[in-house]
């Protein structure tokens, strides 16, 4: 039907424009928080696009359901301001002929979401931390920022580079202080400077070229001036642990096979993540018929407060699942059961044009005594 050809495609179209505001403004915001992390020495700048890209896969389950919901509220929303609606119920077709597109719709993205909340998002997750772990595990170096002085994490040094050669990796005048638990201090400055990793041991180094260190006490005239063309700095010990993977990283087979409460937790919580999906558009189609003669901002009010009542509620009970407070999953299903019945009753209301929450008491008509026979 053409209909339900021009509904997919709108809907689609809807929902790419939602995803692409949505995404924007989650990667500002992650991207004030890696710019911090760097400018922390946390993390090295260049890096940072990784990172970001990664983050952001780890969220498409969660903001895939989002996004048609809207995208459907949108689509229908605009068909009755513009009375097409009218005109479609006028030619005999209601909100029951949606059900055919929808069903489709949530096949493609019910299908999206399984996939990224059972495989991708927990891969990206994986790397994600492996990637972290190593800038933790790597030398202070490693994520300095060029024309900063940045202070070492153990906290008893201060280094400053002016430059730093992307294609060449070489610093360019650097500046190292340190401090010595009996109280001497020193000070090393030199012309460059790069890192090297010893092929036996796996010890990382910082070799520094042209340079002269200076090593006293504060306060006493006597100070130890070295010269030296190469000055090796240890900077790294060993091969760094293994990192350890957050629960919501593990492989979904992992989470099948294992009995620990903790892993069944995420496990529930991957498989309701994609039936978010036929709940919320059943939602959206029995909240999307408007009359024109009425404000549509109640409509969109309650639509958004049934998403975030019904996706916080959820959250909540995973998160109970989690502490120990509720042993099994039934409050988890028992939500997503309430929450469905809720969307056929709306809809079947809203299919056959009456209200959602009828009067319990009708008026009784008025009868005009003028117009009875005497």
């Amino acid at each position: 039907m053409i209909i339900n050809r021009q509904f997919i495609k709108e809907t689609l179209w809807s929902s790419l424009a939602v995803t692409l505001v949505m995404l924007s403004i989650f990667l500002v915001v992650r991207l004030v928080g890696f710019l911090r992390d760097a400018a922390d020495g946390d993390v090295p700048v260049e890096s940072i696009l990784i990172l970001l890209l990664l983050k952001l896969v780890t969220y498409i389950d969660v903001i895939l359901p989002l996004m048609m919901f809207v995208a459907v509220l949108m689509v229908l929303n605009r068909w009755s301001r513009d009375n097409e609606m009218a005109v479609i119920s006028a030619s005999g077709i209601g909100l029951t002929n949606f059900l055919k597109p929808i069903v489709i719709l949530v096949l493609i993205i019910g299908g999206l979401a399984a996939a990224f909340s059972f495989y991708i998002s927990p891969l990206s997750v994986r790397y994600a931390e492996e990637i972290e772990e190593e800038f933790k595990t790597r030398s202070d170096i490693t994520g300095i920022v060029p024309g900063v002085f940045m202070e070492t994490r153990s906290g008893n040094g201060v280094y400053f580079v002016e430059e730093l050669n992307q294609k060449t990796e070489i610093y360019d005048n650097v500046f190292a202080y340190s401090t010595t638990g009996q109280g001497a201090d020193g000070v090393v400055v030199a012309q460059e400077a790069f890192q090297r990793t010893d092929a036996r041991t796996h010890d990382q180094f910082l070799v520094l070229k042209n340079g002269t260190r200076y090593e006293g006490v504060p306060g006493e005239k006597e100070y130890k001036i070295v010269e030296f063309e190469t000055y090796a700095i240890r900077i790294e010990l060993g091969i760094p642990p293994a990192p350890s993977i957050p629960v919501k990283g593990y492989k979904t087979k992992n989470l099948i096979k294992s009995d620990d409460p903790r892993l069944k937790t995420e496990l529930v919580w991957r498989v309701s993540k994609p039936l978010v999906v036929p709940v919320l558009m059943l939602f959206a189609v029995a909240l999307s018929k408007v009359d024109v003669r009425r404000n549509r901002l109640p409509n969109m009010l309650t639509a958004f407060f049934i998403y975030f009542s019904y996706t916080n509620l959820a959250s909540f009970a995973v998160a109970l699942m989690k502490k120990g407070t509720v042993q099994t999953s039934w409050l988890l299903w028992m939500i997503h059961g309430l929450f469905f019945l809720a969307a056929v009753y709306m809809f079947y209301r809203s299919s056959r044009n009456k209200p959602f929450f009828p009067r319990l008491f009708q008026p009784k008509p008025k009868t005009d005594l003028s117009l009875q026979p005497s």
